[in-house]
């Protein structure tokens, strides 16, 4: 996906000659965080006529029946990348650069730094995972010394920049965007014995569905006919699945499996609560989606949660694994019908802070500031 770069562009400042981007991350599917994130900013960009190069590192495999053999599979992913990545570094000025933890950095994050440093391209860490601090203290040493070298940091939360403080390396805060353009609150409904609780996160151990499902017994006693419906998949589904059975909630609780993008405001505008158990997290989009869809949300406050949820404003917040807590906030949203509105409404007006006129001008700063290091080093 080559573009010609540098241009003199008519929008957003007629003045203004934006640097060449060469944004690295994940598309859809998957549907998660990440990827969701790269692909609303790369479309979000290029709607306000910046071009931009994608260089995708979950590119689908080809052919594709290599996608079932679980070694050989990497080396086909991984030597296109290399070969896009080689070629996309030498026509930035600014290379932005999608991180997690793990074997995602060594991989991906890490060879996008070598290469775009034998082409003298500044790069722009965008670190995103709230386990950073477990893989920063066990990670070899080259990691940290990678991180520094960046020409600028970027996480979407202050938690990390806590983090990142601890670990000796300074960051700037730009948030994940929410396109206030796709989510939108719903009239309220009257929900009667019969609301509708939703969990958008995928069925893995850090995201403690176990918690979720528990909590949603104990509101199914006070409302008789009401649903949750767990929106993800992953490899806990089968054991999710039987405490379900075991409970006696096979008849209330839906596993929809991923839902695209483009279906998920409609599940919001279905819900009367949003429930979050994880046990470790950063600035979670759902939860976004969820205040700008005017959803209440009960989460634990893992990680960087509570910079994003002000418990008793905007959301109400429980203590990761309690089970209890979170059955009796969402109670109190349900049951209490001018809390739940004073939650909506504190909610859609912070969800205007992460809206994509905010997170621009952010964005853009931090492109022009880098690509002049690269002018003027």
């Amino acid at each position: 996906m080559s573009a010609a770069f540098g241009q003199a562009l008519p929008n957003p400042d007629a003045s203004q000659t934006w640097p060449a981007i060469c944004i690295v991350g994940p598309l859809p599917p998957p549907f998660g965080g990440m990827a969701n994130q790269c692909e609303q900013l790369v479309r979000l960009l290029r709607e306000e006529g910046i071009q931009v190069e994608l260089v995708r590192t979950n590119a689908p495999y080809r052919p594709a029946w290599v996608g079932r053999l679980p070694v050989l599979r990497a080396g086909f992913r991984l030597l296109p990348y290399l070969w896009h990545l080689w070629q996309a570094a030498g026509r930035a000025e600014v290379m932005h650069v999608l991180a997690n933890s793990g074997w995602a950095w060594h991989l991906l994050a890490a060879p996008a730094l070598w290469i775009a440093r034998l082409y003298k391209t500044p790069v722009i860490i965008n670190y995103r995972g709230g386990n950073a601090d477990e893989f920063f203290t066990a990670a070899p040493r080259y990691v940290l010394r990678m991180l520094a070298q960046a020409a600028l940091r970027v996480t979407p939360s202050t938690f990390l920049l806590r983090v990142f403080a601890r670990h000796g390396l300074t960051a700037e805060a730009i948030p994940n965007i929410i396109d206030l353009s796709r989510f939108a609150p719903a009239t309220p409904r009257s929900f009667g014995e019969a609301p509708h609780l939703v969990v958008t996160r995928n069925l893995e151990p850090i995201y403690d569905m176990p918690t979720a499902i528990h909590a949603f017994a104990g509101v199914r006693a006070a409302f008789p006919r009401a649903q949750l419906t767990l929106a993800g998949s992953g490899p806990e589904l089968s054991r999710l699945q039987a405490l379900v059975s075991e409970l006696g909630l096979q008849d209330s609780v839906r596993f929809s499996g991923r839902i695209a993008n483009a279906d998920i405001p409609a599940l919001y505008a279905s819900a009367d609560c949003l429930l979050n158990p994880s046990t470790v997290d950063n600035m979670p989009i759902s939860i976004l989606e969820a205040l700008a869809s005017g959803v209440p949300v009960v989460s634990t406050c893992a990680g960087g949660i509570p910079d994003l949820v002000e418990h008793g404003v905007s959301g109400l917040l429980v203590p990761i694994g309690d089970r209890g807590a979170m059955a009796r906030e969402a109670l109190r949203i349900l049951q209490e019908p001018g809390l739940a509105a004073a939650l909506r409404q504190a909610g859609l007006v912070q969800a205007t802070s992460y809206a994509w006129p905010q997170v621009r001008r952010q964005w853009l700063a931090a492109y022009c500031r880098v690509a002049a290091t690269r002018r003027n080093p």
